[in-house]
């Protein structure tokens, strides 16, 4: 996916809690609007996407407050001393994190700054494409039924 493609994504995932967009931008980055389109090819330029993924507003909208999330933590290797005073080296396996502090935000946005790549720490929070199968297939059936 494209960069452009991935900020459509989480823009979108952070508008259906609430998240402004258009009243961001335009308080933010340029105060004329001429679409969703122009606004997001404009925010792939030059890294100015870095002001969007790193505002409190995006931030608190993406990671709703309250809601469970699910996020995979990466493989980790550090080392240690043990009690002999060797060095040894300890590896973590990845694990899944379930997650529903009410300012989980503030802990991602800390998180994704320390991240060697912003962009790849966010995306792990991005529905699936089995979770948007699912969700859409629910959706028509809760329209068939109504």
């Amino acid at each position: 996916m494209t960069l452009k493609e991935n900020l459509l994504l989480l823009i979108r995932n952070a508008q259906r809690n609430r998240f402004n967009f258009r009243r961001w931008y335009r308080a933010n980055i340029r105060p004329d609007w001429f679409g969703l389109d122009d606004a997001v090819s404009l925010l792939c330029e030059e890294g100015r996407y870095y002001a969007l993924i790193f505002a409190h507003d995006f931030a608190r909208a993406f990671w709703k407050q309250g809601a469970q999330m699910r996020f995979v933590v990466p493989t980790l290797t550090y080392s240690r001393m043990n009690g002999k005073g060797e060095v040894i080296t300890i590896t973590r396996k990845p694990f899944t994190r379930r997650t529903i502090k009410a300012d989980v935000w503030q802990y991602h946005l800390r998180q994704m700054a320390i991240s060697d790549d912003p962009m790849s720490y966010l995306k792990r929070f991005l529905p699936s494409t089995e979770d948007i199968g699912a969700q859409e297939e629910a959706d028509e059936n809760l329209s068939a039924a109504g």
